[in-house]
């Protein structure tokens, strides 16, 4: 029997098993009503799940009403929420795929328009339009009163009360995500929103326990992990995306210190991305191209001794084959290759000679496409092309 790749080998974490090592990325969809899921949210998860990912993540779900970055951003800020959530967790199971969420805070980003709408700081009247009914609560907060860039709108900064009084949020929001169902769960720490504001010495100048030095900038997102961890089940996986180099005072270095105190707080993978503080992609990474963020997971897994993820512009198969050889991450993200081809996970297992490659879909596909496969040999599926783009390698 051939051997199967690594990417279809199976991955437990805790009591969580994974069927494969392919994981759709949270993407924002901007989509919800009032916080609330939609049946554009059901859809889109739903479709990665039927397409064979082992870990399909809900978007940024905010802890907060503050942190949302949009009218459209989805909310777990309180317990009316949980039975909506509850039918895209469930869905997703039912198609033998594992529901995850990741949980988050936009701070000084909070309240603009969606990124096709300009994605500049949003406006009453844009606001009105939005149908928003609370704008006066949805103020812009942040470690210090200090703007993303000189036109942006400087937020307020957080009394110490209030940064506590976040964390508890944080653990409020993750039991509602495991009474919905979810058995993997992100902290979004990264691309310059809250979490990634206290660890930056750009955003974070408070005089307080929550800044000044390095490690009481690490405060936050340690007090969060804490607190996530007291209220999210111990059998259940722990992830954090950070943004591992921001090209604005955070390094990998400082991420791996990071990391190792994630994981000594009960975190289980970290989700290496980077940017946001400054702009998206940083030009330290180098240019853009394939693979350009996994110099940063192989970085983590080895010094911190962690697992990783790996994401961004991870593309083709052999592409994301050889990252999980060359033991460079434990995880391959994909988010925007998805949304271009929702069965990634089934056409990645056909190019790498996975065993039984159909079934990494719910039997409704399997039987069909297998059936097709075998009765007629010389037809060739229209996403199919020998081989990757040489430079993905």
């Amino acid at each position: 029997m051939p051997i199967n790749p690594k990417l279809f080998n199976p991955i437990s974490i805790r009591n969580v098993k994974l069927k494969n090592r392919v994981v759709v990325a949270p993407m924002h969809q901007y989509a919800a009503i009032n916080g609330f899921p939609t049946d554009w949210h059901l859809m889109n998860a739903g479709k990665f799940a039927a397409g064979g990912a082992g870990l399909v993540f809900i978007e940024s779900t905010k802890v907060d009403r503050r942190g949302c970055g949009t009218a459209g951003d989805l909310g777990l800020w309180n317990d009316e929420f949980i039975p909506h959530f509850e039918r895209l967790a469930e869905f997703i199971k039912t198609q033998d795929s594992v529901p995850g969420i990741q949980l988050g805070h936009s701070g000084r980003k909070a309240r603009r328009f969606r990124p096709w709408e300009g994605g500049h700081p949003l406006t009453l009247e844009g606001a009105e339009l939005a149908g928003v009914t609370d704008w006066d609560h949805w103020e812009l907060i942040a470690p210090s009163s200090v703007g993303s860039s000189d036109t942006e709108p400087i937020p307020r900064s957080l009394s110490t009360k209030e940064v506590r009084e976040l964390v508890a949020m944080w653990g409020c929001a993750a039991a509602r995500a495991d009474a919905a169902g979810f058995d993997v769960l992100e902290i979004h720490a990264a691309h310059g929103y809250l979490i990634h504001q206290f660890l930056s010495p750009q955003a974070n100048q408070r005089k307080d326990i929550y800044g000044g030095s390095e490690e009481n900038r690490m405060r936050f997102a340690t007090d969060v992990i804490e607190e996530v961890r007291r209220n999210w089940p111990d059998s259940k996986p722990l992830f954090m995306r950070l943004s591992v180099e921001d090209d604005a005072g955070w390094n990998p270095d400082k991420s791996v210190i990071l990391s190792k105190l994630a994981k000594d707080r009960g975190v289980d993978v970290i989700d290496c991305s980077s940017g946001g503080m400054k702009g998206s992609p940083v030009i330290s990474a180098g240019p853009v191209s394939y693979g350009y963020q996994v110099p940063y997971a192989q970085k983590i897994r080895t010094e911190a001794e962690i697992m990783s993820m790996a994401v961004g512009l991870i593309i083709h198969a052999e592409q994301a084959e050889n990252i999980l050889q060359n033991e460079q991450a434990d995880l391959i993200a994909l988010a925007r290759e998805f949304l271009h081809n929702p069965n990634w996970a089934l056409d990645a297992a056909l190019k790498l000679g996975a065993r039984n490659p159909y079934e990494v879909t719910p039997p409704a596909y399997d039987y069909w496409l297998e059936k097709r496969a075998s009765s007629v040999t010389s037809v060739t599926p229209s996403t199919y092309f020998p081989g990757s783009d040489k430079n993905s390698l």
